[in-house]
């Protein structure tokens, strides 16, 4: 694989090749692709995600020297969670260059995102450990740093299921409400669907390991379709 269409569009030229390789490389690929000397990207992601979180944290705290500690908290977590860095990782290209078994090669939705999303931060921890802390921040900031502005007018920072509530009694003063449409699998691999209303118009559904989840879910998707 060559890497070097992606790192002229990050502008960051490794020292270390081995390191962008690695962070590239799903523990599946492995499983299939044995080789001496050759690691998955676990560790690096390991080490980025705690370089991405000082990073945003140093960035939130300067630029909102008015905020309390519990509102940075949050918008911190709305700026690195799963589906902020996948759309990032996504945005990159970064699908084209994964090393992944053919079984994780055919995954997509959920799983994809979070293999995504997990490859962004072991790139992360690969630019810190190439180019030092600066390099780390300068990736993060041109990749993140511009979604702050729509987290906090559109308050991203809530989850999903609040937000929806807040938008819904504002917008056309109803409460939403959830039901339990489906429960699948084993009690230790348990998958729930549920379908959130507004009224009794069904808005979406949503699936997840838990009740909370599925809910969460449910209440995303329904802010997608009502473009809210």
């Amino acid at each position: 694989m060559d890497f070097g269409p992606f790192e002229q569009k990050i502008n960051v030229g490794f020292k270390d090749k081995r390191l962008l390789e690695t962070a590239f490389t799903h523990r599946s690929y492995l499983n299939e692709n044995r080789a001496p000397g050759r690691e998955h990207n676990e560790r690096l992601e390991f080490l980025g995600d705690a370089v991405l979180e000082l990073v945003v944290t140093e960035f939130l705290y300067k630029k909102y020297p008015e905020k309390p500690e519990g509102e940075l908290t949050s918008l911190r977590a709305a700026l690195v969670n799963t589906q902020s860095i996948s759309d990032a990782a996504t945005k990159l290209g970064m699908n084209e260059f994964l090393l992944l078994s053919r079984g994780e090669a055919k995954d997509t939705g959920r799983a994809r995102q979070i293999i995504l999303a997990n490859a962004f931060e072991a790139v992360i921890g690969a630019i810190y450990l190439d180019q030092g802390y600066a390099g780390a921040y300068t990736f993060i900031e041109a990749q993140l740093f511009h979604k702050t502005d729509e987290v906090v007018e559109k308050r991203l920072w809530q989850d999903a299921k609040s937000r929806l509530q807040e938008v819904a009694q504002e917008k056309i003063g109803v409460t939403p409400t959830y039901e339990l449409m489906d429960q699948s699998g084993p009690d230790h691999a348990r998958s729930f669907t549920i379908a959130v209303f507004l009224g009794k118009e069904k808005q979406a559904l949503g699936e997840g390991k838990s009740k909370q989840e599925a809910e969460q879910d449910a209440a995303g998707k329904a802010l997608v379709a009502k473009g809210w």
